[in-house]
């Protein structure tokens, strides 16, 4: 079984201060986050970044000003920024951080309800005119998914050539108009990619612990963050996504399994060999 991969996605784009004081803003906060993470064994930062008051953009600008920062601090450390923005971003807003040449970013594979009136819109057309963009700077996708719609998009527009090998799968169960988070699902989407292909599973809310030691146990990787999840557990709040990270990495030894670095975390993923 391959080491396990751990990223940590460090702020996202909706939660707030409000909800728990240490989801990163400004610079300062996201490069402490990052490191902090990084030093707890996250491999792999998934990024989205915001204006001071919290506010997120797809900025190429702040987008780079951060990635420079974190890289002073973590030299090796994977960096993936979100190409999922923030709901009714535009397809080129969404893809600004890609004009930086990132290794590694993010891919959205399906159309979803975000709860109330908001809808994450990615049509199929979306996703090939972000998959092309994405794979002529030579960077490398992983493959969001949030139900078996999008998988089975990602398998079609895969033989079609519009998505390419290897595929990395991240499934991210448990948000209000995707599917949930019961170990059953994540087996379902499992057993529904291809032997070959790795995945990651971010739980969210009350799933990330569950599904992280699933994903442990059956030989997928794992996100955690407070983007994903607030608490580090029932009623407590995390103090830091580090304590997130520093949870999967004792599940991890409680099972045997040992922690990627990001030079690990590159090759099993086949980043280098794009």
């Amino acid at each position: 079984m391959d080491k396990l991969i751990i990223t940590c996605a460090i702020s996202g784009a909706e939660v707030t201060k409000e909800q728990n004081p240490y989801v990163p803003y400004t610079i300062d906060e996201m490069v402490r986050e990052a490191y902090l993470a990084y030093q707890a064994g996250a491999a792999i930062i998934h990024l989205h970044v915001r204006k001071d008051d919290g506010t997120p953009t797809q900025s190429k600008v702040r987008y780079e000003r951060v990635i420079k920062a974190i890289r002073k601090k973590c030299p090796d450390v994977i960096i993936q920024p979100s190409t999922g923005g923030a709901v009714g971003m535009s397809r080129d807003e969404r893809l600004k951080p890609t004009l930086l040449n990132p290794e590694m970013c993010t891919l959205d594979c399906g159309t979803l309800n975000f709860g109330g009136d908001d809808i994450f819109v990615n049509t199929e057309n979306d996703i090939k005119y972000f998959a092309e963009k994405i794979y002529s700077r030579n960077i490398f996708p992983e493959l969001e998914c949030f139900e078996k719609g999008h998988v089975d998009m990602v398998l079609r527009l895969h033989k079609k050539g519009f998505i390419k090998d290897p595929m990395h799968f991240s499934f991210v169960l448990g948000i209000n108009g995707g599917m949930t988070g019961e170990q059953r699902d994540v087996q379902f989407l499992r057993e529904s990619i291809p032997q070959e292909c790795t995945f990651s599973v971010a739980g969210i809310g009350k799933y990330e612990f569950s599904l992280a030691e699933y994903a442990i146990k059956h030989g997928g990787h794992v996100r955690v963050g407070l983007e994903d999840n607030l608490f580090v557990e029932k009623g407590v709040l995390a103090k830091g996504n580090a304590e997130l990270v520093q949870k999967v990495v004792s599940m991890a030894k409680t099972h045997g399994r040992a922690i990627a670095t990001p030079d690990e975390a590159r090759r099993i993923l086949g980043i280098k060999g794009m």
